[in-house]
């Protein structure tokens, strides 16, 4: 196979980019565009309406929401305060830090069973991601300062298999 992201005549591996800025899609339609073909969800919810839209073959999910009005958050914040002794600024700050882990398990009980690359660098917590990966076997990784040489190599390895 060529180093193309498919064969001529098939259709290009779709995408679903998941963040609430626009600096992943941008890169990505930019520098890692060939045989590839991005839609962009800026929130978990709207994420999972775009499921049956786009039918991407993958996911590429940020995993930090900062810029998210916070209604449109996924997580129980009464849930989270309660995990942070009543500290609602502690407990809003971890649901924006893991809001990519809150859309991976919203994606996944919306019945997407197909690989979900969360954009976060887990060099420094191997542990953590050997944990959530044991969990969900579909779940990959690049680091978010990634180049995209190295991004575009891991959506094809993953989607390749």
């Amino acid at each position: 196979m060529s180093s193309d992201a498919h064969e001529p005549g098939e259709r290009p591996i779709r995408v679903l980019v998941v963040e609430d800025g626009d600096e992943y899609i941008t890169n990505l339609t930019t520098f890692v565009a060939e045989g590839i073909d991005y839609r962009q969800a800026k929130s978990g919810g709207r994420a999972c309406e775009m499921l049956a839209e786009v039918e991407p073959d993958l996911v590429y999910l940020d995993m930090r929401f900062d810029r998210t009005p916070v209604e449109e958050l996924l997580g129980d914040m009464v849930q989270l305060t309660g995990r942070f002794n009543g500290d609602i600024g502690r407990a809003r700050r971890f649901q924006q830090d893991n809001q990519g882990l809150f859309i991976l398990r919203a994606l996944r009980d919306a019945g997407f069973r197909k690989p979900v690359i969360l954009s976060y660098d887990f060099g420094a917590e191997e542990r953590r991601f050997r944990a959530l990966s044991a969990k969900d076997p579909a779940l990959f990784y690049c680091p978010d300062y990634a180049d995209a040489k190295t991004i575009r190599r891991a959506i094809l390895a993953v989607v390749r298999g």
